[in-house]
């Protein structure tokens, strides 16, 4: 079963993104039950291309929210990287290279 962690980043990111589209106060636990699978299927997620090469997301508990992950095999560990809305230009799977 692998490990799931979150870095700081995506922590932060959550935060923002709590604040700035008054999310709800069980976000949090909402989020955590959305990456709760990658324990026991690290590839769940669809892998990224272009700069995001090597990375995968998944949908958070809305459709608009990307969780970005990566897997690291030897360690068998999926760390969440960051936490997008995937509406804004500047989100891990638009086409831009930003």
């Amino acid at each position: 079963m692998a490990t799931v962690v979150l870095a700081q980043q995506a922590v932060d990111d959550l935060a923002s993104l709590s604040r700035t589209h008054s999310l709800p106060r069980d976000t949090s636990e909402r989020v955590r039950r959305s990456i709760a699978p990658l324990n026991e299927f690290p590839l769940l997620g669809a892998p990224l291309t272009g700069r995001w090469t090597g990375f995968r997301f998944l949908l958070g508990p809305w459709r608009w929210m990307l969780v970005v992950y990566q897997y690291d095999e030897e360690t068998d560990t999926v760390a969440i990287v960051t936490i997008q809305d995937a509406r804004s230009a500047r989100a891990p799977t638009t086409n831009d290279p930003i």
